[in-house]
């Protein structure tokens, strides 16, 4: 278990959004740059929340600023395994039914259309938006619904790792 030092003030006074990246950024130190075995290895060690926390983060951080950051992001998640399933996971495990809900029908879209343009998860390259207007169009809702449900998911994991402090930080001397 990998637990974050930590003053009771910072844990009680951070931002939810602030107070996830504080709990998973030595872990991402850990992991970024690295072989897939490597970033499994050390995903595998953490508690069950703080895999749920860690694959959520890995998803907003990669997504959160574009609509084609979005697009392809989920795209290539796709195609990683255990990536999709461990982001969808863990979002369940912090009973966050509405974002769920976002990400299997950009899923759902993105599966379709690329069925019927025979195109692959791989193929997806943030360009895309700029060749197909009804695709930006979709993408751009989706987009904006996702950063209108991420304030309630840091929400719903920054009151989980307060109830839960245990799992996730070390209090130390302030």
């Amino acid at each position: 278990m990998n637990l974050v030092a930590m003053k009771r003030e910072d844990l009680d006074t951070l931002s939810d959004e602030r107070l996830g990246w504080a709990c998973m950024e030595p872990t991402f130190q850990l992991i970024r740059g690295k072989s897939p075995s490597t970033k499994s290895e050390v995903i595998s060690k953490l508690t069950e929340g703080q895999q749920a926390l860690c694959m959520f983060r890995v998803l907003y951080g990669h997504s959160c600023n574009s609509e084609g950051e979005y697009y392809a992001w989920i795209s290539y998640m796709q195609d990683l395994p255990g990536y999709w399933t461990g982001v969808i996971g863990g979002i369940r495990f912090f009973d966050d039914s509405p974002m769920i809900l976002l990400l299997q029908e950009t899923k759902t879209f993105l599966e379709e259309r690329n069925h019927r343009l025979g195109k692959e998860w791989a193929d997806a390259a943030i360009t895309d938006l700029d060749r197909d207007p009804q695709l930006l169009e979709v993408i751009s809702e989706l987009f904006e619904r996702y950063k209108n449900l991420t304030p309630n998911t840091h929400r719903i994991i920054g009151n989980y790792i307060r109830t839960h402090p245990e799992e996730f930080v070390e209090i130390g001397c302030s």
